[in-house]
């Protein structure tokens, strides 16, 4: 049995993904959680702390209390729990590594949540409690702790007054700022080609400092009326990316590919020319293979994925 000190706190988080965004998922965890990530599970083990709401594919968040060879391990450590007042529930939480002659059922998951809160010392309310308890079994342990549960935010956002069927998804658009920005603690992005705005809606909503910038001046009004939709503001401007003198610690740049963007190659050169001059880092968004490009501009590429939706399908790099 072992009691987790502050300096061993740890996070239990459990993902789940569409198989056509199972690599895009892959590259959202390297970069929050580096070389730990081990992308055979569907769960991960953390000291590095992550707000489940964040990821669109994380779907909870168990901040490690406790842990023990077995249940009865677990229950007799609850009971030492001060709760001051404080109502409480108890959640079973379902991923694990469990074969499957060993899963534990309905009926069976309801129970250890039972005695569980007969052994903590407080008033379980399963409505509206001041805190959540989670409990799961991971390889061989039994982990108790605080529960979160993501509540997706990013989907309050797929209905915009404007929109076109090209745009990145919201999903997309929300992981592509996690892969840009993991730790937000005062970074500054750009999106210099940002379209009616869906990753300026997406990072703004997670407090990332961004801004926004397209040469189009129909698309930035659409921009705008997206974002006072969802009561959120930041600078949006009309203008080339040549115009911009600021330096920026990311910029996320959805290379322009459809015929109402003229999306030839020595634009998309050009985009990527000045990407690298205003950013220290650089999140590409392409449909084209644009690695010839990189290398003569200098860039290292970092970390790449591809993402599908139908037969279409979009590059995602990570340059330096």
């Amino acid at each position: 049995m072992k009691i987790l000190s502050q300096q061993q706190q740890l996070f239990i988080y459990t993902y789940g993904c569409r198989p056509e965004e199972t690599e895009l998922f892959h590259l959202e965890a390297r970069s929050f959680f580096g070389d730990d990530y081990n992308s055979n599970e569907p769960y991960m083990i953390s000291p590095i702390e992550i707000d489940p709401d964040r990821s669109p594919f994380m779907r909870e968040r168990l901040e490690i209390l406790y842990e023990g060879e077995k249940l009865s391990d677990i229950i007799a450590q609850v009971e030492q729990l001060e709760l001051n007042n404080q109502t409480f529930k108890i959640t079973y939480i379902k991923t694990n590594d469990l074969k499957d002659s060993s899963k534990i059922d309905y009926d069976e998951r309801r129970n250890i949540e039972r005695q569980l809160g007969m052994a903590i010392d407080g008033e379980a309310d399963m409505r509206v409690p001041n805190i959540e308890y989670g409990i799961v079994t991971l390889g061989g342990r039994w982990y108790f702790g605080i529960y979160i549960k993501s509540k997706a935010i990013w989907l309050q956002h797929m209905h915009k007054p404007k929109s076109y069927s090209i745009a990145l998804s919201t999903r997309v658009a929300r992981a592509i700022t996690n892969i840009a920005v993991p730790d937000i603690e005062e970074l500054t992005v750009i999106d210099p080609c940002c379209g009616i705005g869906t990753v300026l809606v997406e990072a703004l909503s997670m407090n990332v400092d961004i801004v926004g910038r397209d040469i189009n001046h129909f698309v930035v009004r659409g921009t705008r009326e997206n974002l006072k939709h969802f009561n959120m503001e930041t600078d949006v401007v009309c203008g080339d990316i040549a115009e911009v003198t600021e330096h920026y610690d990311v910029a996320i740049l959805d290379l322009p590919y459809n015929h109402f963007s003229h999306a030839t190659e020595e634009n998309q050169f050009y985009l990527l020319k000045h990407a690298r001059r205003i950013a220290n880092k650089l999140v590409i968004v392409s449909v084209a293979d644009i690695d010839h490009m990189l290398n003569e501009l200098g860039f290292t590429i970092v970390d790449r994925c591809t993402t599908r939706k139908g037969n279409f399908i979009r590059q995602i790099i990570v340059c330096r």
